[in-house]
């Protein structure tokens, strides 16, 4: 997938990490290379649990920081709404 992603994974340790990029596939496999973000190093492999595409960087990059400042309890319900 090509585009402008934010997305959240599970890590091993059942933590969370939020980020975007243009490529969710690459960067996927990059966190569970451990050449990712340093947070998901020691803490994979990690699975992709959401992910929303935006039609501009600076778009995915409002929505990571906004997601990245909610509590577990509403990432969580985010989460479990895109599954539904």
């Amino acid at each position: 997938m090509k585009g402008n992603f934010v997305y959240i994974l599970e890590c091993k340790d059942k933590s969370l990490y939020t980020g975007w990029t243009t490529d969710v596939e690459a960067r996927v496999k990059a966190h569970n290379e451990g050449k990712g973000a340093k947070y998901t190093k020691g803490r994979g492999p990690v699975k992709l649990l959401y992910f929303e595409e935006f039609s501009t960087k600076e778009e995915a990059m409002k929505r990571e920081y906004a997601i990245k400042h909610m509590k577990l309890a509403k990432k969580l319900k985010l989460i479990q709404e895109k599954r539904a």
